[in-house]
């Protein structure tokens, strides 16, 4: 009797590892900097009015999270809000106002008409539909290519769809930087955290940023796999 077996798995190893390594990273950031208490006692929630105000944004409304974690914070392009988590909120501990302040980022990102954010924002709707019919498609078309040729156009399909994910992905890293950059910055101009603070804030946002590229490298190596699964069966 033949048994095949499928080693293509073996491409995501490493990118299984860095993404586990960066999880990892983020939780222990955030574990330990949720217990430090910034310098100056101010709040997630009066940090990110801070920094808003000072940047032209006294407009944007701050909203509280009610569900969900405390890295479950977001600004909505939309409705033109900031929304923060309880914790986040509350805090005034240093990794609270620093992912406040990073939100607000994304607030001046998009007021200033960032570029990399508004390409983002723009394909939303299209990785949405991309992401649903990815894997669906690969699938089906690598069964049927044995049978059709029509199989072989719907795994070329499903493989483009994924590359939109995978664009989507990449164009977030410098969302994500900037953002976080330009929290940074805001968080030692404005006198918001001392130099020990702000040693910390960086060490909560590098760690924060580095999930992001774990994604774009799980995708890039889940591809992977796929097209050496493919080529191993022709």
């Amino acid at each position: 009797m033949y048994y095949y077996y499928d080693t293509s798995w073996i491409v995501l190893i490493p990118a299984i590892i860095f993404t586990m390594i960066c999880q990892a990273r983020i939780n222990n950031a955030y574990r330990t900097y949720s217990q430090v208490p910034v310098s100056t006692r101010v709040t997630g929630a009066e940090a990110a009015r801070a920094m808003m105000d000072a940047n032209g944004l006294s407009g944007v409304a701050i909203n509280v999270l009610n569900g969900g974690n405390s890295l479950t914070n977001f600004y909505d392009p939309k409705s033109k809000s900031l929304n923060l988590s309880r914790d986040v909120y509350a805090s005034s501990s240093v990794a609270a106002v620093c992912i406040a302040c990073h939100e607000v980022g994304h607030a001046i990102q998009d007021a200033q008409h960032y570029a990399p954010l508004a390409l983002r924002n723009g394909i939303v709707p299209l990785v949405n539909l991309t992401q649903m019919l990815s894997w669906p498609l690969i699938f089906f078309g690598l069964v049927m290519s044995v049978a059709s040729p029509y199989g072989s156009l719907m795994f070329l399909i499903g493989v483009i769809c994924f590359l939109v994910v995978i664009f989507f992905h990449l164009i977030t890293l410098p969302v994500e930087f900037n953002a976080s950059n330009r929290a940074l910055e805001n968080l030692r101009t404005l006198k918001l955290v001392n130099e020990e603070d702000y040693i910390g804030s960086r060490t909560v946002l590098k760690a924060a940023a580095m999930t992001y590229v774990a994604a774009l490298a799980t995708a890039v190596a889940s591809l992977l796999r796929v097209l050496v699964f493919a080529n191993r069966r022709d």
